[in-house]
């Protein structure tokens, strides 16, 4: 039997489009989604997978299981999702160090963000908020900085990652002061030593800070945003306290394995997007301190590069060498 060339292609065609129905219309099937978090519980995106977690199990009426795998720099975590299975079941929830800041501070890593992962959404953003023991003798950046200054090195801050190390070596450079950063595994860790007077300094994820700040067990002195937090919008900016220009911003996404199907990516991306501009998620977001946002895969994919070339600039600028 002969057909037509339009025929036969037309055929074909009507095969493509049918497996690309056939593909969306089975995601997701009766099984579990794993959320992989590459940080300790207790974290911001730990605080912040399970929430989101909860809702895209409700909307897909699927479970969706959390799967914690803390590290330095969350490098376990992200190489684990990287190399999942490309079926939409295994997501993972990335802070921007682990897409943008990391290729640049590690000589090698077991995954590479812009070949390995397809993102599906862009969650939040947010500045981080300076806080220090209340044990310490200075209430502004100012007088941080004058008090650095005068004890090189005798200030410690806590690091949870690429991010805030960076940012905080970003600061010191800025401000021309001398800390020593004492390295830990997730901020639950950097929180209780910061209680404990440990560590005196940190640059904290809005959503944890925020408790301890209106407790006043930690003191908030400022937000490394450009704009004030209208979750604290008594704390200035860096900017505006005495280190003009500076900023140091945080945000989550979600991705997955390169290879996922279109169909499953646009899936995902609509129920999450879906959720960011939910009423009561958006009200708890912002009064967390962030900023919901909520974009595409296309989008995320160029915040992710341009991103990558600016962090490229500041390691040059700050001097530091990739470990």
């Amino acid at each position: 039997m002969k057909l037509a060339t339009g025929t036969l292609a037309g055929l074909v065609l009507t095969c493509a489009v049918s497996g690309i129905d056939t593909v969306e219309a089975a995601y997701p099937e009766d099984r579990p989604i794993r959320f992989i978090v590459p940080f300790a519980p207790g974290g911001p995106s730990d605080i912040l997978s399970r929430f989101v977690g909860q809702k895209l199990g409700e909307n897909l009426k699927q479970t969706v299981v959390i799967d914690n795998r803390g590290s330095v720099g969350g490098v376990l975590g992200f190489e684990i999702g990287s190399k999942a299975a490309p079926d939409g079941y295994t997501l993972t929830l990335c802070a921007n160090s682990g897409l943008t800041i990391n290729p640049h501070v590690y000589k090698k890593l077991p995954y590479d963000p812009q070949r390995d992962f397809q993102p599906i959404t862009q969650l939040t953003i947010g500045g981080n908020v300076v806080v220090l023991n209340p044990a310490v003798p200075a209430k502004t950046i100012k007088e941080l900085i004058a008090l650095a200054k005068a004890q090189p090195g005798k200030i410690n801050h806590a690091t949870t990652g690429t991010g805030n190390l960076l940012g905080i070596a970003q600061f010191k450079l800025a401000a021309g002061i001398d800390m020593t950063a004492v390295a830990y595994k997730g901020t639950g860790q950097a929180v209780v030593s910061l209680l404990s007077n440990e560590v005196q300094f940190f640059f904290m994820n809005p959503m944890v800070a925020i408790p301890h700040v209106k407790s006043g067990k930690l003191r908030g002195i400022a937000v490394t945003s450009e704009t004030r937090n209208p979750a604290l919008p008594e704390l200035p900016t860096i900017s505006e306290s005495g280190v003009p220009g500076f900023k140091n911003l945080t945000w989550h996404s979600i991705v997955v394995p390169m290879k996922t199907p279109r169909p499953i990516v646009k899936r995902l991306n609509a129920e999450l997007v879906k959720i960011v501009h939910m009423p009561d998620v958006k009200e708890r977001f912002e009064s967390q301190g962030l900023t919901p946002v909520g974009s595409s895969p296309e989008q995320m994919s160029a915040l992710i590069k341009e991103e990558s070339k600016e962090v490229a600039k500041t390691v040059k600028a700050i001097g530091y060498q990739p470990q």
